[in-house]
């Protein structure tokens, strides 16, 4: 099992529509997405995860597509730029 960080994520981007758009590549076991408080809208970030073989072939497929007008970034959460273990 792999945690895939999703980023770049539109505003009007739900949870149904990126589990549908993962699904395409494998099953989706769990997925966190950063939501507003008040507007319930997408904050542009999200975690989810897959089985190894599919993550990698999610994050081949869809990292640096387009998805509503905004590019999204896909990679394994322990890659992400600027994160650090503590």
């Amino acid at each position: 099992m792999l945690t895939l960080s999703v980023r770049g994520l539109p505003n009007s981007m739900n949870e149904q529509t990126l589990n549908e758009l993962f699904g395409k590549h494998g099953k989706v076991y769990k997925l966190k997405m950063a939501k507003d408080l008040f507007s319930g809208a997408c904050k542009g970030f999200a975690e989810l995860d897959m089985e190894g073989h599919q993550a990698r072939a999610a994050i081949a497929a869809l990292d640096g597509s387009t998805q509503n007008g905004a590019a999204i970034r896909v990679g394994l959460a322990s890659e992400r730029r600027g994160y650090k273990k503590r």
